[in-house]
């Protein structure tokens, strides 16, 4: 949470690239290459991320067929099609109904609450057997054969390290809200709250229900999480309908990456960061939406992609540049913001902010970011 409330304090004019632009607000020693940089980073970050949201439901579907077919084999052409797909529906989406994007956002705002208590209640009410508190909470489980279970535990984070981040991705899209200066801090605190909230219930549930790990690490599906749903509820429908849920919701994610990553290369592209900068930076008096770096956004995707037809290795390297070029992005910007405090010097005026606990919260912000980074 220090993390994305070290990056909520806004300047009070926030624009579409705010996330990255503020470590180019002279607030750093290092000056304006350090906000061109942390700009690319985001930029590169949020085009590949829709890519790896998508790879990553397009598996659990595959997963799911197995589960429901033993003998489906799946091949990389399969998942590269269906990731096309996905993305080419989040496209859709982003240009056909762009007005009504709210409301699609509200639509997964409540199948995300809903959803996740349609999953935990079946896992509590008919799980077979629980975990005693002290094991729940206290025993830790080295499945993976680390050196240590120190280690294994920062490497396990590395996975909900994901849901973490992004909450930024709303400030992209500031210059389309109301009030934004007020309206997107609020929104990141809120969502940050209510999600650590809602995390906790269903890691609670998890540590509670999951009383053999071994019998859900080596699952065919190669997601110990379905491979749960069907042990507790032994049933097929059951299961295809709550892992449903989450790869439904997650999917509603690419549409929401599509957004705020065309934002960002039109944002970048309007202040002539990119080749062909006149080119991504214009806007279609037609539609209400930078097209052009929504097309040219689905089309470095597709390019990526078709990287898993020759090797999923080489396209797990590149896609691993996400969280790593994410993270900079954030160490960059927060670093800016501290160092300056630290100097004494005043910051932008801002309608949020995060008054006398900001530098701390900053440089706890900066020792979390530099673990997971390292």
């Amino acid at each position: 949470m220090a993390a994305k409330e070290g990056i909520a304090d806004p300047p009070s004019l926030p624009t579409t690239g705010d996330s990255k632009d503020r470590a180019n607000v002279e607030t750093c020693e290092f000056g304006r290459e350090s906000g061109v940089e942390s700009r690319y980073l985001g930029t590169e970050m949020d085009i590949h991320d829709m890519i790896v949201l998508g790879r990553r439901q397009v598996l659990r579907i595959q997963g799911l067929i197995t589960l429901n077919n033993p003998n489906y084999s799946p091949q990389p052409w399969h998942g590269t099609l269906l990731v096309i797909a996905m993305v080419t529906f989040a496209i859709v989406v982003n240009t056909s109904t762009a007005k009504s994007l709210p409301l699609v956002q509200i639509f997964v705002l409540i199948l995300h609450i809903v959803g996740l208590f349609a999953i935990i209640i079946p896992l509590l009410v008919m799980a077979p057997s629980y975990n005693s508190g002290e094991k729940a909470l206290l025993q830790f489980y080295n499945c993976g054969n680390w050196s240590t279970v120190g280690l294994a535990t920062m490497i396990g984070l590395l996975t909900p390290l994901g849901t973490m981040l992004g909450f930024d991705c709303a400030v992209h899209m500031s210059e389309e809200i109301r009030d934004a200066s007020d309206t997107l801090p609020r929104s990141i605190f809120w969502g940050v709250l209510l999600n650590i909230l809602l995390g906790y219930l269903a890691v609670f549930t998890l540590c509670f229900t999951i009383t053999d790990p071994s019998a859900i690490v080596d699952t065919p599906t190669k997601y110990p999480f379905i491979q749960l749903f069907y042990n507790i509820t032994n049933s097929h429908a059951a299961t295809n309908t709550m892992s449903a849920i989450i790869i439904i919701a997650l999917i509603s994610a690419v549409i929401a990456e599509i957004a705020t990553a065309s934002r960002q290369v039109w944002s970048f592209a309007r202040d002539k960061g990119l080749p062909f900068s006149s080119f991504l930076a214009k806007v279609n008096p037609r539609f209400p939406i930078p097209l052009n770096a929504i097309i040219v956004s689905f089309i470095s995707g597709v390019i990526i992609l078709l990287i898993n037809l020759g090797s999923a290795v080489a396209l797990n390297a590149i896609v691993s540049l996400t969280l790593s070029a994410l993270l900079a992005s954030y160490f960059l910007s927060i670093g800016c913001i501290l160092s300056k405090r630290l100097r004494g010097e005043p910051l932008p005026p801002a309608r949020w902010s995060l008054g006398r606990a900001g530098g701390a919260i900053n440089a706890i912000s900066l020792v979390f970011l530099g673990a997971f980074f390292v």
